[in-house]
C-alpha cells in the first residue's frame, strides 16, 4: 500500500549538486522510494527550505517521519543508520567504519573545494591550487589501490563522498580545460570513477553531462557556497 505520511522521506536538492545527488544516490542503492522536492537556491530560497534549515539555509535536506536533517553526509548516515539491512555502506569493523568516515570528511573537507579551485580559482593562485589538488588525489589514489571502489566490492561511504571526483570533476576539468585528473598520474582513480559512473544505480541519478558542462562556463569561477 501507500507509505503513510510518517513513513515519508523527502529529499530538497538541486538537479546539479553534487552533495543532493550522494543522497539520491544512498536512497536508490538501498531502494527506499523518496519524493524530490527541486530547490533553486541560486534564484529563491523557498520558505520551506528557510523553515527545515534555518541555520545553513542550504540543499540538500532530508525530511523523515516528519524530521529534517541537513548536510549531505550526515543525511547519509543518518539514512545508514535508519535502513541498515538494505545495502549497508558503512563496514562492520568500528576500525573500518572510522576510516570511511576520515576519508568522507577528507574528501569534503580538503579534496572537493581545491579540486575546484584549482580549475576555477583566481589565475594568482592557480598553480598553488594544481599542486594541493595533485596532493589530495596522490592520498586517495594510495588509499583505493587494487580495491573496486574504496568500499571494496561495492560503492560505499567513500565511495558516495567521492562523487564529485568520479563525475563532476571530469566535466568541469574538460569545461575550465585544466588537465589534473589524467589516466597516465592516477590510473586507480581513474578506473575507479568509471566504475561508480557505470553503477546502473548511480547513473539514473547522476545529472546530464551537457547541462552540466553549460552550467561550469556559466558559472565559471562563481563558487557553489549555496550547498553542502
Amino acid at each position: 500500500g501507500k507509505m503513510n505520511q510518517e513513513e515519508q522521506v523527502q529529499v530538497l536538492g538541486l538537479w546539479g549538486s553534487p552533495f543532493s545527488k550522494r543522497v539520491e544516490m544512498v536512497l536508490k542503492l538501498k531502494g527506499i522510494p523518496y519524493e524530490y522536492i527541486e530547490e533553486d537556491v541560486y534564484v529563491q530560497k523557498s520558505p520551506m527550505l528557510l523553515k527545515l534549515n534555518p541555520i545553513h539555509k542550504k540543499v540538500p535536506v532530508l525530511v523523515h517521519q516528519g524530521k529534517s536533517i541537513a548536510e549531505s553526509l550526515v543525511i547519509v548516515e543518518y539514512i545508514e543508520d535508519t535502513w541498515k539491512t538494505s545495502y549497508p555502506l558503512l563496514p562492520h569493523d568500528p576500525y573500518e567504519r572510522s576510516m570511511a568516515r576520515f576519508w568522507a570528511k577528507y574528501v569534503d573537507d580538503k579534496v572537493m573545494l581545491t579540486l575546484w579551485k584549482a580549475c576555477w580559482g583566481p589565475e594568482s593562485e592557480r598553480e598553488k591550487m594544481v599542486e594541493e589538488a595533485y596532493d589530495g588525489l596522490k592520498y586517495l589514489e594510495e588509499d583505493l589501490g587494487d580495491k573496486q571502489f574504496f568500499g571494496g566490492e561495492t560503492i560505499g561511504f567513500v565511495d558516495i563522498a567521492a562523487d564529485f571526483i568520479a563525475y563532476w570533476f571530469g566535466i568541469a576539468q574538460e569545461a575550465s580545460g585544466v588537465m589534473i585528473m589524467t589516466a597516465e598520474r592516477f590510473p586507480k582513480l581513474q578506473r575507479w570513477s568509471q566504475n561508480f559512473v557505470r553503477n546502473n544505480i548511480i547513473k539514473e541519478v547522476l545529472p546530464p553531462k551537457e547541462k552540466l558542462m553549460a552550467l561550469f562556463k556559466a558559472q565559471f569561477g562563481n563558487n557553489a557556497s549555496n550547498e553542502a
